[in-house]
């Protein structure tokens, strides 16, 4: 595996709602993102930054000495934490050891599952001789945001410093409208408000945004570490919290640390443990966040992240849960590509988010019927009829079944409707308006699908078959045609799924064969499949610079890791060789774990050498085709 990214490794601590903790396991924050609280107000949208980090010191016989690492703009590092920083630990979760003049500091985090709520810890235990009568001092500062989390916050005089304190309980009110930030510690708090300046996040400006910011630190943490461990809660107050913060830090500490580590210990593998992360509560259901840090839960990544984060894993009841909840959201055959929050319309802007459902839901009732009562059967049968009667009608942006070949037609002008949705202001990058090969595969599933629960959708389905047969080889490459009407013969990977990843294949014998042969000579990498074959117009190697020149690049040649799945599915059913999809591509895939995203999979990859990981460092259909493959390739 030759992709080794020349940037921190960073680490994510969800809390089952969409909030999280994040960071680099190097001490430095690179992102907007990295915080010790982001907490969603709506669970899991409305996400608030409220505690972005901390400032902390440790005071020996031998002087005093920082055990954190800030970058201030134009990139100044200070203080010099990180230099005592001897090893990261992520499981079962972050733990750093540090040195700090022969005593070894252990500074641990944890969120507690399904409530806004992070526990800190530190303790130490002497490795070299040190005066016995010597108190030894931890200080510790927190920075407060109290922002959108996409946002960046300023120096300004709205900020409140000042807590309401109820013994050992601070409550913080920073801003109106903002969550209150609730702080319990078995230290002393000594109330000394200042603003930290010009933090410089690395991330945020080498992909052209905004970079810097100022945060509030309202005071000072002291406790003295030869009494006892130290012990730091924050959460936002929510009846999740409060029914947890009960009894003295040190006790409440320990209780959810127990408590956390069977829950992880529950888990049959590392990989289906950082599965959890995506699968969050949404109202009475449940969903999936399609990437952290900043990635929301998504209709597309939704259902294509399920089969292997929820089907994979034998979580049917989630998976379930989920497809129930989007049940009721079809409209005119569509689903949102962007569930609606409060007071926000839905997004219906995606021509295969549907046709997923429809996938997820089949897949669903044939691994476990047992899991859906017949209520759910009959909300879920009805959305999947509801689909196909909506494409066959025909629907938003010129979404309908052509009544010549019982094909898919798709898009108009100025809408993005496909996976590769790239969209810059008025330009689509890559409109694939007409009849995309992906789009029909997924279609004729879904008729396939369709003809099993009622037998009308049978004639459209076998004219779908003998359609696509017909018209989508293309004899001049030897696979087949990335869109039709208009035509476009670019070699993309979206033809994989004529054989792979999707229940029925479309393609068989020798067509099979040369597709996948096709898509593995110019299209395969070991983090995933390019979206574009080198030499083609418009072939993009790096994703790097501002908004435009990434956009630009994103489905241009980018890897994706999550297109591995249909690929070796495809791969097994033309007769390939198990033991070498093991070799070749599930090993490389595993080995990158913790390559950028501790313990999870990246959105993208460059499309050369070293293949660098780009985009969201964790995300759900990467991680949860991963799953899929370990199970297809399973003795």
């Amino acid at each position: 595996m030759t992709s080794a990214p020349a940037r921190p490794r960073e680490w994510l601590e969800p809390d089952g709602l969409g909030g999280f903790a994040s960071g680099t396991t190097e001490l430095f924050r690179t992102r907007r993102y990295h915080g010790l609280l982001v907490a969603a107000a709506s669970p899991p949208a409305d996400r608030r930054m409220l505690v972005s980090g901390l400032e902390a010191w440790l005071t020996t016989a031998r002087g005093r000495r920082a055990l954190s690492a800030q970058r201030y703009a134009p990139g100044v590092v200070f203080p010099d934490g990180a230099s005592r920083l001897e090893s990261f630990a992520a499981e079962p979760w972050p733990t750093f050891t540090f040195d700090v003049d022969g005593l070894r500091l252990e500074h641990e985090l944890f969120m507690v599952h399904g409530a806004p709520l992070v526990v800190l810890s530190w303790s130490a235990a002497r490795s070299a001789p040190l005066a016995r009568d010597a108190p030894v001092t931890l200080e510790v500062r927190p920075l407060l945001a109290g922002r959108d989390f996409h946002a960046l916050m300023r120096e300004n005089g709205a900020f409140r410093f000042e807590p309401e304190r109820r013994g050992e309980r601070l409550e913080f009110r920073p801003y109106d409208g903002v969550p209150e930030l609730v702080v319990l510690s078995d230290g002393v708090y000594a109330h000394a408000p200042d603003w930290y300046r010009n933090f410089l996040y690395a991330e945020e400006h080498a992909r052209g945004l905004d970079a810097t910011e100022d945060l509030a630190s309202p005071g000072v943490f002291t406790w003295e570490l030869d009494q006892g461990p130290a012990t730091l809660v924050f959460a936002m107050k929510s009846p999740e919290a409060e029914e947890l913060l009960v009894g003295p830090a040190r006790n409440l500490a320990a209780r959810l640390r127990d408590r956390e580590r069977a829950r992880r210990g529950a888990f049959p593998s590392r990989v289906a443990r950082a599965a959890d992360a995506y699968l969050v509560r949404r109202g009475a259901g449940r969903t999936i966040i399609a990437g952290y840090p900043w990635f929301g839960d998504w209709g597309r990544d939704t259902f294509i992240s399920l089969r292997g984060l929820a089907l994979a894993t034998g979580r049917f009841d989630d998976a379930r849960d989920i497809l129930v909840e989007w049940a009721g959201a079809v409209s005119e055959g569509m689903l949102p590509n962007r569930f609606p929050d409060h007071g926000e319309a839905p997004e219906y802007n995606s021509v295969d988010a549907s046709l997923w459902y429809v996938i997820a839901v089949a897949e669903l009732l044939r691994a476990a019927p047992g899991a859906v009562r017949p209520e759910q059967r009959g909300a879920l049968c009805a959305a999947v009829s509801a689909i196909l009667d909506g494409y066959t009608r025909g629907t938003r942006y010129g979404i309908r079944m052509d009544p010549r070949d019982a094909l898919l037609r798709a898009g108009e002008p100025g809408v993005q409707l496909t996976w590769m949705d790239a969209k810059i202001g008025d330009y689509v990058v890559t409109p694939r308006i007409g009849k995309p090969v992906e789009v029909q595969a997924l279609w004729i599933n879904a008729l396939a699908i369709g003809a099993e629960l009622d037998e009308r959708w049978r004639a459209p389905y076998e004219r779908g078959v003998a359609s696509f047969g017909a018209r989508f080889w293309n004899a001049e490459q030897g696979c087949l045609f990335d869109v039709l009407e208009p035509d476009d013969a670019a070699l993309r990977p979206n033809q994989i799924f004529a054989v792979g990843g999707l229940p029925h294949a479309l393609l068989a014998g020798e067509r099979a064969r040369r597709v996948v042969e096709r898509v593995e000579e110019a299209l395969v990498t070991p983090l995933g499949l390019r979206s574009l074959a080198p030499g083609e117009p418009g072939y993009r190697a790096r994703y790097e610079g501002g908004v435009f020149e990434r956009d630009s690049a994103y489905h241009q040649g980018t890897v994706w890791p999550w297109l591995m799945g249909p690929f070796v599915e495809a791969w097994l059913r033309v007769g390939k060789s198990r033991d070498e999809a093991r070799r070749r591509f599930l090993a490389p895939l595993r080995a990158a774990l913790d390559a950028w995203g501790v313990g999870h999979l990246p959105e993208i990859a460059d499309a050369e050498p070293p293949l660098t990981p780009r985009g969201c460092p964790f995300q759900a259909w990467s991680l949860g085709e991963l799953l899929r493959i370990e199970r297809l390739l399973a003795d």
